[in-house]
């Protein structure tokens, strides 16, 4: 069997794809080097590659769920492990939430004939285009104000006498408001996506599962949903990144005990010091959890896209 041929490239192209792989890659291999140096060695500049690795940034990182004590550090004062644990119920919850509701909305904006449709497919697209710096304002008053239960109400007297607070309970401050507010951001989203997807599974399936007996939830669930596999995992994937690395509407709407990782990353800065060492190595940290989804994710977009194909 003859080999295909391919037609020689031009040397600019393979030096703007070496700039391109240089730009993308070269500040993760600059902050995982720099995640092992002292903050004097990232300072001073003089060292380049030629250091003493030390995986102190990590230890100072993660003091606060190392089972030892560390010599160089007096008190553990950068609580990593909670804030991980907090960025990962925000993420994983806001991206369930999201794929559950958004493929029911797409599935109904494609399949069902109603009034309005395409009207309510564009303004949800729209919606995607309001900057989050824009919510930022409003949503912190309303979180804070009108989706408060009172003190002076039963249900708020019972919650203050029996966990204690200031007295009234808020969206603010909490898991659930976070979780809250990414879910309505990411949804527009994730409904044009699966609209896509949706569109290209044949109707003669869906109308086959209701001859069979099946009703439209099991229509929904066995036949719809293995075939937009792909779609999810994409969604999934934007999802979880978009609730993992948001800094500006958690660092308005969460406390000391909901702070997530990136908003542990800026309160690491101060005006006097800044612990350059510290800041790369939680930085390495932070970025684990999305490649780990990613990776996952993308398995089941290859095994989605071959489910189809006949071996020749």
């Amino acid at each position: 069997m003859a080999h295909p041929t391919y037609d020689r490239q031009h040397p600019g192209y393979y030096a703007l794809l070496i700039t391109l792989i240089f730009m993308a890659v070269g500040p993760i291999a600059l902050m995982f080097i720099n995640s092992f140096k002292l903050d004097v060695d990232i300072i001073s500049g003089t060292s380049g590659l030629l250091f003493m690795p030390t995986i102190q940034n990590y230890e100072t990182a993660l003091c606060d769920i190392l089972p030892y004590e560390l010599d160089h550090l007096d008190f553990c004062a950068l609580k990593f492990g909670g804030a991980f644990i907090n960025s990962l119920i925000i993420a994983l919850v806001s991206t369930v939430l999201t794929l559950v509701i958004g493929c029911m909305a797409a599935y109904a904006l494609v399949r069902f004939r109603f009034m309005g449709r395409d009207t309510a497919s564009l303004t949800t697209l729209m919606v995607r285009m309001v900057p989050p710096a824009v919510l930022l304002v409003p949503v912190f008053g309303l979180w804070n104000n009108e989706f408060c239960l009172d003190n002076d109400a039963f249900l708020g007297g019972l919650i203050r006498e029996t966990f204690g607070g200031r007295g009234d309970v808020c969206l603010a401050g909490t898991h659930s408001g976070i979780i809250l507010i990414y879910v309505a951001m990411n949804l527009p989203f994730v409904i044009w996506i699966l609209q896509s997807f949706i569109v290209q599974v044949p109707y003669s399936l869906e109308e086959a599962a209701r001859v069979d007996g099946a009703t439209p939830f099991q229509v929904f669930f066995r036949v719809v949903l293995p075939l937009i596999k792909p779609g999810l995992a994409a969604a999934a994937i934007f999802t979880f990144r978009i609730a993992w690395n948001e800094y500006l509407l958690a660092s308005a709407l969460s406390d000391r005990d909901t702070k997530t990782v990136p908003i542990l990353i800026v309160n690491n800065m101060s005006e006097f010091n800044v612990e350059w060492g510290v800041i790369m190595a939680t930085g390495m940290l932070l970025a684990i959890p999305p490649i780990i989804f990613t990776l996952f994710a993308s398995r089941q977009i290859i095994t989605g896209m071959t489910a189809g194909a006949v071996k020749g």
